[in-house]
């Protein structure tokens, strides 16, 4: 297991922004994407980093940006060790695995989120309404049942809170007709594709989140790709509609800190240390599963 790595601070190249996991940093013509061990719940960083969860996060994505270069072009540059800049060649140890070397993009100012499964905000949503963002479903489905058919529901990027759920008429509105309906014929492209090859893996797939951005006029794939921070992923082998799932992801952790009754306000609790062995043990099993390979 390697070092924890909840921030970095390289005075050698200009920082551009610090999210809730990842660092970014200017490189001039590209970007460089350091993927933290951070972890955040109900909307608030935890004082414990999660070991390997970066490296897990930034592998995952550059398997995915490879394996689907065929259905559009993405950002990625590289992973390698060997194509830092010079000046931070002495972070090459604790920058091993973590970072990505990507493309600049303009940013689409919308999330592109593909739901194969009635789960999360979409079961609340049909609960109420009997739809998902709008779009009518059948009566009497269950909780974590697949859906007729995958259904692209997009979001807006809320700058601070939480993203919020438009129609598709709304997205075309902000970034143009064409524009809305290639990114969402690419969403479910995407996610049909990598839910077919999750689940011969095991892994169910039960939605996702992409976002897109232009370079040089061309629609490419950005940020992180089919992750457990960006997806839902279920084990197959204990799937079962009718209630919710277990997952890959942090839902341990959110389901401890229900437990502790926190109430979502500073100051932030930490962990305890088997919930976070747990949780690297999560994440580390999504990445063999899908891959085929052990986590070095």
């Amino acid at each position: 297991m390697h070092p924890v790595v909840t921030q970095t601070d390289f005075t050698e190249v200009p920082l551009l922004s610090r999210g809730k996991v990842r660092d970014m940093y200017d490189l001039g013509e590209h970007l460089l994407i350091v993927v933290t061990d951070r972890l955040s719940a109900f909307d608030h960083v935890l004082p414990n980093g999660i070991p390997d969860k970066g490296r897990v996060l930034n592998m995952i994505s550059a398997f995915w940006f490879e394996k689907t270069r065929h259905l559009v072009k993405n950002h990625l540059i590289s992973t390698r060790s060997e194509d830092l800049p010079s000046p931070l060649c002495p972070y090459k140890e604790s920058l091993e695995g973590r970072f990505t070397i990507a493309k600049k993009a303009r940013m689409l100012p919308v999330e592109c989120i593909v739901r194969g499964y009635l789960s999360g905000s979409g079961w609340s949503d049909y609960q109420r309404t009997g739809s998902v963002c709008g779009i009518p479903l059948p009566a009497g489905l269950r909780e974590s049942d697949r859906l007729p058919e995958p259904l692209f529901t997009p979001s807006t990027k809320a700058e601070s809170g939480h993203d919020e759920n438009i129609s598709f008429a709304q997205a075309t509105a902000l970034i143009g007709e064409s524009l809305a309906h290639r990114v969402r014929e690419t969403s479910l492209a995407l996610y049909q594709f990598a839910a077919d090859y999750a689940r011969q893996r095991g892994i169910i797939i039960a939605d996702t989140k992409f976002e897109f951005g232009l370079h040089e006029g061309d629609l490419i794939l950005c940020d992180e790709v089919l992750t457990p921070d960006s997806s839902r992923f279920w084990p197959l082998d204990l799937y079962e509609p009718g209630r919710s799932q277990p997952s890959f992801d942090k839902q341990f952790v959110r389901d401890y800190l229900l437990s502790i009754r926190w109430n979502k306000e500073p100051p932030v609790p930490s962990l305890p240390e088997e919930v976070v062995a747990k949780t690297t043990a999560k994440y580390r099993e999504a990445y063999e599963r899908l891959t085929g390979q052990p986590l070095d």
